[in-house]
């Protein structure tokens, strides 16, 4: 009984809370045009309309926490502030309105911007400087990055090398035994591969510990037509081949046996890349050994040598120093720039030899025409001799026994009627018009 007791008065109690909202809302509901009507006809300043917003925005805390607690209760939500409110709020303040300014109009975005050709050639500069210290970051992004690998002593290089050695032997009883069909144990198998893992590992870090000497290499051979990351690409590739023909049991140091690979790498790239044109390796030998020779004797007898002086140094004819020389000779760009000011090519300066000249050309246009008037007043027989004879015709001119097998005659009757074809054509009549082309 007394558990329905409790029920039947929770139930009248909200159904009290109830009618109670409804009404509010009904009081609500009468009140707003009122409100709506009373707001527009005074509108407060801006100023004093955000003073009470403010005032109003700043809560207790406990009716904070206490609203949210409660929020399922209609009755706590009975105050709060409705749509109807916020309208109002928006109607009867005037805030200012600022005007932000416009963003810069973009030159580039202009349809009638025209590029001006010094700030043109002052773009391609800077692009140029960019690409330039592009490259020098990179460079200096790569030293830092190899500058992290300690250096090895002899001990450590030496066990290393036995590393990579036993890498190799394992690795080639793997491959034989695959190709022979060898049956291996897998606890065996497993430990030469383990064996070829280790030795790799031992490669990568010799190979690491030494890329500053391929840096160091490398800057003696800059300026020769190959960029210095270049450079250090192909020293690299002559470091991995020193790595794998290393010998320990030599006694020397790895840096001394690497030189000579990085070395012979470098210098095979440069011959093979650094030219328009492809020389030989052993042409560019001979190129190097012509050119420290030339220096040496510029420094001794304080000007330049001449062909015998260096044929006598190389144990060679002068002809073959000029010839040496000729190979030597870089190719020059015919876009190259000519002045100060830089508005003129080297190919505006070279004639073209095989160029149609448009006087020329119509100079030889009517001087086929008038020969063709002239030899109109001849025979047939007589111009077709003529014609084959000089080559008019097809620019191949024909012997005497060849017109007279075409016409079926002797080659004396053929020299017959030219000799008398070319004394009608001196005759003035006819070789006036064609004296004028002479000039």
């Amino acid at each position: 009984m007394a558990a329905a007791e409790t029920a039947t008065r929770r139930s009248s109690s909200a159904a009290s809370a109830a009618k109670t909202t409804k009404a509010t809302a009904a009081g609500e509901a009468e009140e707003k045009p009122k409100r709506k009507t009373t707001a527009a006809a005074a509108k407060k300043p801006a100023a004093a309309a955000k003073a009470p917003r403010k005032t109003a925005g700043k809560a207790d805390p406990a009716a904070k926490g206490t609203a949210k607690k409660d929020g399922d209760d209609p009755e706590d939500m009975e105050g709060a502030p409705g749509a109807e409110d916020l309208v109002e709020d928006v109607e009867i303040v005037d805030e200012p309105v600022v005007d932000e300014p416009e963003a810069a109009e973009d030159p580039e975005n202009k349809g009638d911007f025209v590029w001006d050709e010094e700030e043109s050639e002052a773009l391609r500069q800077a692009r140029k400087d960019a690409e330039l210290t592009a490259s020098a970051d990179s460079v200096r992004a790569y030293l830092k990055q190899i500058g992290k690998v300690a250096l090895l002593n002899a001990e450590e290089e030496v066990e290393l090398a036995k590393r990579i050695e036993a890498g190799l032997y394992a690795a080639e009883r793997v491959r034989r035994s695959e190709e022979e069909a060898e049956k291996l144990t897998p606890q065996l198998r497993r430990d030469l591969r383990w064996i070829v893992r280790d030795g790799e590992r031992a490669k990568n870090h010799l190979l690491e510990a030494n890329l500053r000497l391929v840096v160091s290499l490398a800057k003696r051979y800059t300026g020769r037509g190959m960029a210095f990351l270049d450079l250090i690409q192909e020293g690299n590739l002559g470091l991995i081949r020193a790595v794998e023909k290393f010998d320990y049991t030599k006694g020397y140091k790895f840096s001394t046996y690497a030189t000579w690979w990085i070395r012979q790498a470098i210098t095979r790239a440069m011959a093979d890349q650094a030219r328009t044109i492809r020389i030989p390796v052993h042409m560019v030998e001979v190129i190097n050994k012509l050119g420290r020779i030339q220096r040496e004797l510029l420094q001794d007898l304080g000007r330049e040598p001449t062909p015998e002086e260096l044929a006598k140094e190389m144990d060679i004819t002068p002809e073959k120093v000029l010839e040496i020389q000729q190979y030597a000779r870089e190719p020059i760009s015919l876009d190259q720039t000519i002045g100060d000011e830089g508005d003129s090519q080297l190919g505006d300066f070279i004639e073209d030899s095989e160029a149609v000249v448009a006087v020329d050309a119509v100079s030889f246009t009517l001087l086929q025409d008038q020969l063709q008037s002239v030899l109109a007043t001849l025979s047939e027989r007589e111009a077709g001799v003529v014609r084959l004879r000089f080559g008019l015709t097809d620019g191949q001119p024909r012997t005497l026994d060849e017109i007279g097998q075409v016409y079926g005659v002797t080659r004396e009757r053929i020299r017959q009627i030219e000799s008398k074809t070319m004394s009608k054509l001196r005759h003035p009549s006819r070789s006036q018009v064609l004296r004028d082309y002479l000039d």
